[in-house]
């Protein structure tokens, strides 16, 4: 087994929600702020020691119409484009049981659980297994308590509504906080790591 660390990416509103009560195409809460300085400072620090990207099919597919895009695109803000340009050379491996064929060069399909995908993962290899935005699989490997870091945006609205990451029955478990950086308009980016 490597120590490969298994690390988690989201944006969330104060009361927890990762979109509003609308549904998942709710983010007013959270668009304002996913395009600060804050924010993109934390998109870098995300895939800087990644080497794996593990994917929900609903990111997956919604990811493939937007970052290559980003990734071409010269006048783009330079840590939106190096995140773009790693998340399309990266190895990625997306969780899916109705996906036959992969969306993107690199990629292969898994009709598995999060945890044996990750096991599988972490015994091969080297660098950061990241689960950017897939609220599926995150929750998933917090159950199992299989997320070593977790780099959290928190958006300084109540979306009063909407589902939460954190739900209960999750084991109890402690973190520490090696990183914090707050912005201009209240959003706050943390790095939580997990204490083993």
């Amino acid at each position: 087994m490597t120590e490969r660390r298994v690390t988690a990416n989201l944006a969330l509103t104060l009361d927890g929600r990762y979109h509003g009560p609308e549904g998942p195409g709710d983010m007013s809460a959270i668009i304002p702020y996913v395009t600060t300085e804050t924010a993109r400072n934390q998109m870098t620090r995300i895939w800087e020691n990644a080497t794996t990207a593990l994917l929900g099919r609903r990111n997956a597919e919604g990811f493939l119409g937007f970052w290559p895009t980003v990734a071409a695109d010269e006048n783009a803000d330079p840590r939106d484009r190096g995140y773009a340009k790693w998340l399309v050379d990266t190895e990625k491996v997306v969780l899916s049981s109705t996906l036959t064929e992969s969306p993107w060069e690199r990629t292969r399909i898994v009709n598995a659980p999060a945890a044996e995908v990750v096991a599988s993962l972490k015994a091969e290899g080297e660098g950061d297994i990241l689960v950017n935005s897939s609220v599926s699989v995150i929750k998933a490997l917090l159950a199992e308590d299989l997320v070593d870091r977790l780099y959290l945006t928190i958006c300084p609205q109540i979306a009063g509504g909407g589902p939460r990451l954190f739900d209960d029955g999750l084991p109890g478990t402690k973190w520490t906080v090696p990183h914090q950086e707050a912005g201009a308009l209240g959003e706050v980016a943390l790095v939580y790591d997990r204490v083993r």
